[in-house]
């Protein structure tokens, strides 16, 4: 086929088709620069300039319907986690059955490397009943949930509050199944994952009328799991049926 005969076949395509042109972005660019080359240095095509303003603002448009996208995805897959975590909470009959199904499943569920239950007491001492429950469940002192939740930032206490765990792990002054104090989340550096947990979600308990508050804590090894520019709707839905099961099982 001869150049003219290509140049005739490519004119009767673009003709009887315009869209092949009009939707290809190089196609119009190059389009364009060769306009603008033809005008000389001297003249400047408003045209040309409108376009690569729209094009620009079509970009933004694109990243940001790509970052909603996403962002709906993530919810969703967020959502699912937490009503199959839900769903297994459920099923517990008694509460030592509780803490196993909120160590095991539900912790697989949820991806999370540590989860406490964190009760506030005026009795101290040690109670057989309460080691029998394990390390998740740790007694803490009046006022412990408020302060430790307070811990890097002012304002009044949240519900749920979503941040990263400092490398250096101090000691809070926590007793674990009432023998022995330890950090949080057990003995710092020792432990399965003792020194390596980096990010951490805190959920205060609203254990009803006449009782100390408590907190339930969630944490990863992962430093971007729980931050604070998150959303904490789910996990307070969580925590809200997590302690409305709780009050059943106190009575």
């Amino acid at each position: 086929m001869t150049d003219s005969a290509l140049a005739q076949l490519l004119r009767d395509k673009i003709i009887s088709d315009p869209e092949v042109i009009l939707g290809d972005q190089d196609l119009m660019r190059a389009l364009v620069a060769a306009s603008d080359s033809a005008m000389g240095a001297n003249v400047v095509d408003l045209r040309g300039v409108a376009m690569a303003r729209l094009e620009t603002r079509l970009d933004r448009l694109e990243d940001t319907h790509r970052s909603v996208i996403a962002a709906a995805y993530e919810n969703l897959a967020g959502t699912n986690q937490i009503h199959r975590a839900v769903l297994r909470l459920l099923e517990a009959r008694s509460f030592p059955e509780l803490l196993s199904v909120l160590s095991g499943p539900v912790a697989e569920t949820l991806r999370i490397d540590s989860v406490r239950l964190i009760l506030e007491t005026k009795q101290r001492g040690d109670d057989p009943a309460l080691a029998a429950l394990g390390e998740m469940l740790g007694i803490a002192d009046p006022g412990f949930v408020a302060d430790y939740m307070r811990r890097g930032h002012g304002g009044p206490a949240r519900a749920v509050v979503l941040r990263r765990i400092p490398a250096t792990r101090l000691d809070v002054g926590l007793t674990a199944g009432m023998s022995g104090s330890t950090t949080i989340y057990g003995e710092a550096g020792t432990g399965e994952n003792g020194g390596w947990l980096r990010s951490e979600a805190l959920m205060r308990l609203d254990l009803g009328p006449g009782r100390l508050p408590g907190m339930l804590a969630m944490a990863s090894e992962d430093p971007d799991l729980f931050r604070p520019s998150q959303g904490t709707d789910l996990l307070g839905f969580f925590a809200g049926v997590f302690e409305r099961t709780m009050r059943g099982f106190l009575g």
